[in-house]
């Protein structure tokens, strides 16, 4: 009798065991899985430093707005199209898999390192990319290091480094090299008594479209990493080359939108002023007098608007939506 009542204990003091067990913790690989692909509200804000936050939050008190509302806008737009297959790996060489079986293609984030130091870990990822099996790398591959550390039992970004590997033996960059350079066609110079009809470009007006969304993406970064608001200054945007990065040299624009023009169009930024700026405006205005080419504009919100007479101040005043 008193063994059955032993081993009756026994069995019981092992079920309270088994159900009581506690999930395991969250990995550092886990937790950068979660923060750019979980649909949850909530899951990028909460892999961000402490401190991080606080700047945040202090540099859009009063505006109604979160930077962090431009990111979510920005990984929102990684979800794959209809027919692509989406697969996240919680271990092994891939962290990340898209299978588009429509195009026949597929794109990989790959782990190169992953190195777990106590309550750091260091993960280096790389991209990869095939179409119809052939692989789509180019000589120019870019790395990305996500400084993970874990602060209050949370998995959180302390830091990203980004770097590029250039092959020097890749056959698509030693073709580029071996192309014979051909110069651009002159274009003649107008007469005084002759008029020379100039044709309004739509590539030229899609490009702008498209330095204007690059510029959007980099004022959010900008407000994002150095916490003090927006930026009214474009320069404050570039700094390629330069040896390190600062609010004066964010690295995040090439040079000629930089400089503030670029394939036919100025750019701006307006109404930014003050130590820190919740809001700003951006126009794009043809470089040039050119009767049909548009105007466009946008602010933080990251609405696109455009205006037919190339004004830049009618864009901002009742601008129509761009599609």
């Amino acid at each position: 009798m008193i063994g059955t009542r032993l081993l009756g204990s026994l069995v019981l003091i092992a079920g309270v065991g088994v159900c009581g067990a506690q999930p395991a913790p969250q990995t550092a690989r886990q937790a950068l899985i979660e923060m750019f692909f979980s649909k949850t509200p909530g899951t990028f804000r909460k892999h961000l430093p402490e401190a991080m936050l606080a700047a945040l939050d202090k540099a859009n008190s009063g505006s109604g707005k979160s930077s962090l509302e431009g990111y979510s806008l920005l990984f929102g737009q990684l979800a794959p199209a209809g027919g692509t297959e989406v697969q996240t790996f919680e271990a092994g060489p891939i962290l990340l898999s898209f299978d588009n079986q429509r195009d026949n293609s597929k794109f990989e984030i790959v782990v190169e390192r992953d190195d777990l130091q106590a309550d750091e870990d260091d993960i280096e990822i790389s991209f990869r990319g095939y179409k119809n099996g052939q692989s789509q790398l180019s000589g120019v591959s870019p790395r990305f290091t996500f400084g993970m550390k874990q602060e209050d039992g949370i998995w959180r970004v302390e830091e990203i480094t980004l770097t590029f590997k250039v092959s020097l033996t890749n056959p698509e960059l030693l073709k580029a090299m071996s192309t014979p350079w051909k110069p651009a066609p002159e274009t003649p110079t107008p007469s005084p008594n002759i008029s020379y009809p100039v044709l309004a470009s739509s590539s030229n007006e899609a490009s702008a479209v498209s330095a204007m969304r690059t510029i959007l993406s980099a004022e959010t970064t900008y407000a994002a990493t150095y916490g003090h608001g927006y930026t009214c200054s474009l320069s404050d945007l570039g700094g390629m080359g330069a040896t390190e990065r600062n609010d004066h040299q964010a690295m995040l624009i090439e040079p000629r939108l930089a400089y503030g023009k670029k394939n036919g169009y100025h750019f701006a930024l307006t109404g930014c002023s003050g130590a820190s700026a919740p809001h700003f405006s951006l126009t794009a205005v043809p470089a040039e007098a050119v009767g049909g080419m548009k105007a466009f504009c946008s602010d933080e919100s990251g609405v696109m608007r455009f205006s037919n007479d190339g004004n830049a101040a009618s864009c901002l005043s009742a601008g129509a939506p761009a599609k």
